[in-house]
């Protein structure tokens, strides 16, 4: 696809990032170049809960080429606190909740880190971490969510006295009312599983002691180049403007680096008291055990329906496996809390939570963060009323969807913020239209009853979901045009692989009337913008997006402007195209030209009564945010004698406002759905009763590969948002939240008649023939 199409917004642009990663010259951590790296292994927890009674370094010290170990102890004076910051910071937050950079005494997971090994290679590295030996003494572990929060149930660490983090209750309207007021009413249990992000590149950490400088260089793999400069200052002392942090290519993060990790701080610190480089890779196995998971919640839920379909009241009760620490905060668990009532009207709301620690890995945002649990809730309640009304799934849905005419649509429910939740733009009743249309609903009757001709179990499953994208409170941009012509932007934002370069570069490029290949973008390095956010929350194009098109306008205006002055024509006749500014009778100046003469010459005047360069510095704020849609189906044939579920059809409608480049846009749909198909019938993060993880590589831990996957068939239908200049929204975890919903829908569909009745997931073949077998329909099948 050509990248010289000199047009802004809304064309499908060839990525700018994918030369380099085609060709195998993108630079990720472990690629940065550096003259002889020290190289980093952690002494990692083999139990899931121990009391740590002594650490014997000597033998592993003794093996030629270990340069140092280091525990918690000998780290003291190196860091100003063993125990990490809390990511969102509460006051309601007891202090003893973060992890530690290194364990001091006790371990709380399988995986959690006591001791580093640097050495002159990774292989002695982790040689020598096998012969440090660690005197242990084993203490009950918690495994299960719903055991912790039992009376009596051991604590997960020996310093908290519950294991009940925080209890709380949403509610709203009368609930217990309308539940005993003679609806229709259903109810289950439900289960989501955890899983992890399983980025293609794992965390990693380069730092780097400029001693010339006694500036500390540190390259990290991670969503947050900021904040990670923030907290390495915070942590080790070190002057703010003695520390560069810089990302490099980023190989997806899918949420998992969107946090501050023990490892961030712990390498950068010995890396400063050896004064040599020191660099650490994550593999594939420490990301099974020490990177943060997700998804795992137990709830019960009971919808009530009045006669004319429409929802009255929902409540229930939700625990939610926290795991063994708090590195960021709570708002998975109160995402998914806040979120159950989706798209649709629902009058009356109670829902009780409770956030339980367990010894396990500790449970940060994942890609959708807490929406999927609470869409699969929801999804699957409807499911279940409308098969009791005797409705159609789809007729039940649009009953209840909120109608366009609601919106702006104030939910009766407060963000964890504080603020209040304001749909602020979309079309849901026109999204669930599209979708019926596109998959043909109306239809799949007869395509069913062709298949049962043949002996197939045919189902089809639908969705809705919507999810506010865009989080604050702001994102900062900075366009220049150098005196060779270029043009840069720099940015706070993240390049994680989903294309934000090509889109930062498109919006900046329509401003200039240039292609995207005369642009620079400059991701996620504080030593070119002080204050940045990062990547999380589907906030980029948002805010980065918007603070490149405010910031394009301004430089823009400066270029005309001193064009205007350097040509002696009024400002009002000058246009930007194709890197010139030109006035009346076809005069003209190249923004080269333009930057060299504003670039000053000592002793001379500037061209134009302005400061200095052709800049401008724009930070877009927005505490609101965008609510973007989704209506997704699904066809699955089921094998009822082997258990086995092959999708056939996949469309995913979706609302994400204006689109910048619709082709980046489609993949972002196609990523986020391959995501929610490994949720729904594949990706299971286990542990036994003790807590010991049993699925630590992908023998055992499975994700979908293309044999797995259907065509995923992809519309948009843009409502755009009031909230920014660009009317965008989010994208990718939108495409994620209604997939295990529609699918696991699909299924119980396709077994309809043998009154299968699907509450978890994942859904792999085994379980499902175990819930086969519990209908007692088997026997007539076989």
């Amino acid at each position: 696809m050509d990248t010289r199409v000199k047009h802004g917004a809304g064309v499908s642009v060839g990525r700018m990032e994918d030369q380099a990663l085609l060709r195998g010259t993108a630079r990720f951590v472990d690629d940065v170049p550096v003259t002889a790296p020290l190289h980093a292994c952690f002494v990692r927890s083999p139990h899931a809960h121990a009391r740590i009674l002594s650490i014997d370094t000597s033998m592993a010290a003794d093996l030629p080429g270990v340069v140092g170990i280091y525990s918690a102890a000998d780290l003291r004076g190196d860091v100003t606190t063993l125990r990490m910051p809390l990511g969102f910071p509460s006051p309601t937050m007891p202090k003893n909740t973060t992890p530690f950079v290194l364990a001091p005494d006790e371990v709380s997971f399988v995986g959690e880190a006591l001791a580093v090994v640097v050495a002159e290679s990774r292989y002695l590295a982790e040689d020598a971490a096998q012969m440090v030996m660690v005197d242990y003494d084993i203490l009950p572990a918690v495994s299960d969510c719903r055991a912790a929060v039992e009376p009596g149930s051991p604590t997960v660490r020996t310093e908290i006295e519950s294991n009940v983090l925080q209890q709380y209750q949403l509610a709203y309207g009368d609930c217990d009312s309308v539940f005993t007021a003679g609806h229709t009413i259903v109810a289950d249990d439900f289960w989501v599983h955890r899983g992890c992000a399983h980025s293609m590149e794992g965390r990693g950490v380069l730092a780097v002691p400029d001693l010339s400088s006694d500036t500390l260089m540190v390259w990290s793999s991670t969503q947050l180049a900021h904040e990670l400069h923030a907290a390495i200052a915070q942590m080790l002392g070190q002057p703010e403007d003695k520390l560069r942090v810089i990302t490099p290519d980023v190989g997806g993060g899918f949420g998992a680096k969107f946090m501050i990790y023990p490892e961030e701080v712990a390498i950068p610190a010995v890396a400063r008291k050896l004064r040599r480089p020191v660099k650490w890779v994550e593999d594939r196995r420490e990301h099974f055990t020490s990177a943060i998971q997700e998804r795992d919640q137990y709830w019960h839920a009971e919808m009530a329906v009045d006669a004319a379909g429409k929802i009255v009241g929902l409540r229930g009760s939700m625990i939610h496996d926290h795991g063994a620490y708090t590195p960021q905060g709570t708002n998975v668990a109160y995402n998914a809390a806040s979120s159950l009532t989706g798209p649709y009207v629902v009058p009356n709301f109670l829902l009780d939570v409770q956030v339980a620690h367990t010894n396990k890995v500790p449970v940060a945002t994942i890609r959708g963060a807490g929406y999927p649990q609470a869409n699969f809730v929801m999804e699957r309640l409807l499911d279940q009323a409308a098969l009791v009304l005797g409705l159609d799934r789809a007729d039940l849905r649009q009953r209840n969807l909120i109608p366009p005419e609601k919106i702006p649509y104030t939910k009766p429910l407060k963000s964890r913020a504080g603020l209040p939740l304001v749909v602020d733009s979309g079309n849901f009743p026109a999204l669930q239209a599209a979708l019926l249309e596109r998959i043909d609903y109306a239809g799949f009757q007869a395509r069913q009853d062709a298949a049962r001709a043949r002996g197939v179990y045919l189902g089809i499953g639908i969705a809705n979901s919507v999810k506010p994208t865009g989080r604050g409170p702001f994102e900062t941009a900075k366009v220049r045009v150098l005196p060779s012509g270029k043009i840069t932007v720099y940015t706070g934002a993240l390049a994680m692989g989903q294309g934000l370069k090509t889109t930062l570069a498109q919006i900046c490029a329509g401003h200039f009337g240039v292609s995207i290949d005369a642009i620079d973008v400059i991701a996620g390095d504080t030593s070119f913008v002080g204050y940045g956010m990062g990547g999380f929350a589907s906030r980029q194009t948002i805010m980065a997006g918007s603070a490149v098109h405010q910031a394009s306008i301004d430089v823009v205006a400066k270029a005309r402007a001193v064009a205007a002055s350097m040509l002696k024509q009024p400002e009002s006749e000058m246009s930007v195209q194709d890197g010139y500014v030109t006035g009346a009778e076809g005069k003209s100046l190249s923004l080269a030209q333009i930057a060299l003469a504003m670039k000053g010459a000592p002793g001379y005047s500037l061209p134009y009564a302005s400061d200095p360069g052709l800049e401008a510095t724009s930070h877009f704020h927005c505490d609101d945010q965008t609510y973007a849609g989704a209506s997704h189906g699904c066809e699955v044939e089921v094998d009822p004698m082997t258990g086995a579920i092959t999708l056939t059809r996949y469309v995913a409608v979706q609302d994400s406002g204006n689109l910048i480049n619709p082709q980046v846009a489609e993949g972002q749909v196609h990523g986020g759905v391959v995501h929610g198909i490994g949720n729904a019938l594949f990706e299971f993060m286990a542990y036994d009763e003790s807590a010991q993880p049993v699925s630590t590589t992908f023998a055992e831990y499975l994700l979908p590969t293309a044999p797995e996957l259907p065509h995923i068939d992809v519309l948009f239908c843009n409502f755009p948002s009031p909230l920014n200049p660009l009317g965008v929204k989010g994208i990718g975890e939108t495409a994620t939240i209604p997939v295990a919903s529609a699918i696991i829908g699909a299924v119980e569909h396709a077994l309809s008649d043998i009154g299968v009745r699907i509450a978890e997931s994942p859904l792999g073949p085994v379980r499902l023939l175990e819930l086969i077998d519990a209908t007692g329909h088997d026997a007539h099948l076989r």
